[in-house]
């Protein structure tokens, strides 16, 4: 777990260069480890997210439930990255959105309490909080106007170049849900990449 810790708090000293090693000591005493297997949830549609969860080794998908009863992936994150429907942490109200582990997963933890307590008594952390923030808002964006201004095929691509890390670590069923595209529409879009 001391490694899990250490590539944690790196990530947070990225962020925060000006944060003191007490300080850091301090937020560290703040955090607990979860491990859960595959297919096991991090967080369920309909419940409430009462930890955020920065992964420091595993793979999760977010998904949700479309009114056909289809599963729609909305994201995948790997290692150094938040598991987490920010809305539902921010709000404490129940999650839209269901996150779950496709490969065995270690989470570090910060529960909602415990993170308004390091706000309010460790004021350098405010400003990593709101650059986590930042980053999960671009990434919901970038999401958004990937439907909006690219095809298909230039989502796949984008994919490609973004998620190299996971490109190989996820079906081709959740790859197809996650561009918005049919099975065979990729197929075809493969098909026309490779004869270029």
């Amino acid at each position: 777990m001391e490694s899990d810790s250490t590539i944690f708090l790196d990530s947070v000293k990225k962020f925060c260069p000006k944060v003191t090693d007490g300080e850091l000591s301090e937020f560290a005493s703040k955090f607990t480890f979860e491990e859960l297997d595959k297919k096991d949830f991090f967080l369920q549609s309909g419940k409430i997210q009462k930890s955020i969860g920065f992964i420091t080794k595993g793979l999760v998908r977010s998904s949700f439930t479309d009114p056909h009863g289809n599963e729609i992936t909305v994201g995948f994150y790997s290692e150094g990255d938040y598991a987490t429907h920010y809305a539902s942490f921010l709000t404490q109200e129940p999650s839209k959105y269901s996150i779950q582990c496709l490969e065995p997963t270690t989470f570090i933890c910060l529960s909602f309490q415990d993170l308004q307590w390091i706000y309010e008594n460790l004021p350098g952390f405010e400003k990593y909080g709101r650059l986590v923030a930042e980053e999960i808002l671009k990434r919901q964006q970038a999401r958004i106007e990937s439907f909006i201004f690219q095809t298909a095929e230039e989502r796949y691509l984008d994919f490609i170049k973004c998620h190299s890390a996971v490109f190989n670590r996820i079906s081709i069923s959740q790859l197809c849900s996650f561009l918005g595209i049919e099975r065979q529409s990729l197929t075809r879009i493969r098909q026309k990449l490779a004869h270029r």
